[in-house]
Order: structure tokens, then sequence, then C-alpha cells
């Protein structure tokens, strides 16, 4: 099986868009408006999607699979981390 571009172009542009979460999070401590129940979800995507990759065609995207789980697991940190810097959604 080969790898799809668009699998490869949609991890990519995730994983340019959750840095700015990050760095936003990190910047002013305050969390408001992100929801973690929405962040477990996403991990949990990418975990299956990890495990698809592993079970039937593992290559060099299972690490962009990864990376994004890191990066929104690095979000979900920080929310519980500043959750109480102001008014954060439950």
């Amino acid at each position: 099986m080969t790898t799809s571009i668009f699998e490869v172009l949609m991890l990519v542009c995730f994983a340019l868009s959750w840095p700015l979460s990050i760095y936003k999070a990190l910047r002013t401590k305050v969390v408001a408006g992100k929801s973690p129940i929405f962040m477990m979800a996403i991990i949990l995507g990418y975990v299956f999607g990890i495990i698809h990759k592993v079970l039937n065609s593992f290559d060099y995207v299972t690490y962009l699979w990864a990376f994004n789980m890191l990066l929104v697991s690095c979000d979900l940190l920080l929310y519980y981390r500043y959750r109480n810097n102001g008014t954060a959604t439950r």
C-alpha cells in the first residue's frame, strides 16, 4: 500500500495548527474556550490512526500521527495546568 499524499498533507496541516494553540496557552497562561473532552477525542482518534498504520501500512507517516498526538497531548496538559487562570470551559 502506498502512502497517500492527502494523509500526509492533513497531518502536516494539523501539526502546524496545534503549536499555535500551545504557544498561546504558554504565553497567556489562559485556556478559556478550550475543551478537554474535545482534545481527548482528538487524541483517541490519533491512537486509532496509529494502530491502523502499525497493523496495516506502517511507514514514515505513522510518525506524523504520533507527533500530532504528542502536540495535542501537550495542549491538553497545558489546559489542566492553567485551567484555574481565568474562565476555562469544563
